[in-house]
């Protein structure tokens, strides 16, 4: 029995497991399981791949895809990236990779329009550190928003209406909305938003965020984070299969 899974703390809403399990079943890919492993501190990480010797691969999750890093024996892109959301379990070795990379860029570039080159990335969590990665790599511009701004990154009172006229791509890349917070969206002048814009969410639970609809009201395009993880699992479960 193959046995892959996802760490993270809290997994109660988790997305992979739900989406191994049916692919699973659908492909008809026996003796194969996706388990969820809520671990309360990423030291628990070692202890989790001695209980568990068929663990062949694991996605990683809120709050955990920065702190892993010390603990992959391969690290390849992720210690430049910053971020690790993907480890190959092979032969006892821990191979990192960053498929979030690949999953919010083919969903993201869906709904970029020409002109369209200067991003607000909400929040400086590890799923940030792949959205900057990957604007970087295309040749778009990024500045980070925080709660607690440091170095060159903006405070969201530094958000206004004259600042989206420049900054017109919001990718929001904090939980700020997720079910069952549904009526909360980071704090910005929405007001200033129209058909120039295009807003990012990479929650996907609710469909539609309070941050998306705000836009969406206001005539911008928007996307969920949904094909983002979709396309980033099955990246997952290539590398997992790679050999």
């Amino acid at each position: 029995m193959r046995v892959f899974g996802l760490i993270g703390y809290p997994l109660g809403h988790s997305f992979s497991k739900k989406y191994f399990t049916q692919k699973f079943r659908e492909e008809g890919i026996a003796d194969t399981r996706y388990e969820l492993f809520p671990l309360e501190r990423i030291d628990e990480l070692p202890g989790l791949l001695t209980e568990h010797p068929n663990l062949h691969g694991l996605n990683v999750t809120i709050p955990y895809k920065e702190l892993v890093l010390p603990y992959l024996d391969v690290a390849g892109n992720t210690t430049m990236i910053g971020a690790c959301n993907c480890i190959h379990v092979r032969k006892g070795v821990l191979y990192g990779y960053n498929t979030d990379i690949i999953g919010f860029w083919e969903s993201f570039r869906v709904g970029l329009r020409p002109g369209q080159t200067k991003a607000l990335i909400l929040g400086t969590g590890g799923a940030s550190k792949a959205v900057a990665f990957a604007l970087k790599e295309k040749g778009l511009g990024y500045r980070y928003v925080s709660r607690n701004p440091s170095g060159d990154a903006l405070g969201y009172e530094d958000i206004t209406p004259g600042l989206l006229e420049t900054y017109t791509i919001l990718i929001n890349c904090s939980p700020v909305g997720t079910f069952p917070h549904v009526e909360a969206a980071p704090v910005l002048p929405y007001e200033a938003l129209s058909g120039r814009h295009y807003l990012f969410d990479l929650v996907y639970n609710p469909e539609r965020t309070r941050f998306l609809a705000e836009g969406e009201a206001r005539g911008a395009v928007i996307r969920n984070g949904y094909d983002m993880l979709r396309i980033q699992a099955e990246e997952s479960w290539n590398i997992w299969n790679a050999g």
